[in-house]
């Protein structure tokens, strides 16, 4: 839900100064014209790395290469790439596939990369999908999960409390009933795997809550992921999207290494160094570099 990035969102960026303005891209746009590889991110932190591990991956074939950061929704960025102000940016693979395709109902990891290849639009492709996934999880203390509680399914029929942003009953509430027939004592409104959801699981308010994989929180707080074996939430694996012609074959094999480099748990301690350790977002893409071989 975090990662949907909605169209208000994106007309909010749109009127906003800063580098997500329409004025700021339509800059960049000159810079793409000249040839060089514009990188850029949604506005939160682990697109931010992302992108500058991306464009730090770029600079060594050789390319010039600049990053244009938190630019905002998902409407905008795509527009972006098409209108060739930018030429790549991190993205997610369900959520891009629903962007293209809203009637989708594809989950597992490899089904959801093959309809994005086939629904994208003309001048648009992806690369390699890493391992690294940024999705919904649904999440309990150590204490809970000692008790017994696992997986989804373990949760039963109306024994917890589910802490989570006002649109995931609409979302969720039938399709966890439908696979795993678990429901809930009550849906408490909190937000969107932000503070709220994390101090009400904390307090005792929830028993479960919805959170994102790579989020720092689940490690900071001893949470616990529970299985989700029927995949009630849909693939989220990070991949480049890039505008077609952008990027030559160097530049694809050294993000493809990048992807291959990736996992959830590691891009986890990415967004933690920054979020919690309060290291900057070009530090942390650039000590991870040094991690691969390029």
């Amino acid at each position: 839900m975090k990662r949907t990035l909605t169209a208000v969102a994106a007309v909010l960026a749109l009127a906003t100064a800063g580098c997500g303005s329409a004025e700021d891209l339509s800059g960049s746009g000159d810079q793409a014209a000249s040839g060089e590889i514009v990188v850029g991110s949604a506005d939160f932190t682990e697109n931010k790395i992302l992108a500058e591990i991306y464009a730090g991956a770029l600079k060594t074939t050789g390319a010039k290469v600049s990053v244009r950061s938190g630019i905002g929704a998902r409407e905008l960025v795509v527009q972006a790439l098409q209108d060739k102000s930018l030429a790549v940016v991190p993205e997610y693979t369900g959520n891009l596939l629903v962007h293209f395709d809203k009637a989708s109902t594809a989950s597992e990891a490899e089904e959801v990369y093959s309809a994005l290849k086939s629904k994208l639009p003309e001048g648009l492709e992806v690369l390699e999908k890493s391992a690294a996934e940024d999705k919904d999880v649904l999440v309990v203390t150590k204490e809970t999960a000692d008790s017994g509680v696992k997986s989804i399914a373990d949760l039963g029929e109306g024994k917890y409390v589910l802490g989570a942003a006002g649109e995931w009953a609409q979302r969720w509430e039938a399709k966890v009933k439908e696979l795993y027939g678990v429901t809930f004592k009550e849906i408490k409104t909190t937000d969107a795997g932000g503070p709220v959801t994390v101090d009400t699981l904390k307090d005792g308010g929830s028993q479960v809550a919805n959170l994102y994989t790579t989020q720092a929180d689940i490690a900071v707080n001893g949470f616990v992921q529970l299985e989700d074996p029927k995949s009630m939430y849909p693939a989220q694996n990070i991949l480049p999207l890039l505008r077609t012609g952008a990027v030559d074959d160097k530049g694809k094999a050294v993000l493809d290494k990048v992807s291959a480099g990736l996992t959830t748990e590691n891009v986890a301690e990415l967004v933690k160094k920054v979020d919690v350790d309060k290291e900057t977002v070009a530090n942390v893409a650039a000590e991870f570099l040094k991690t691969l071989s390029l």
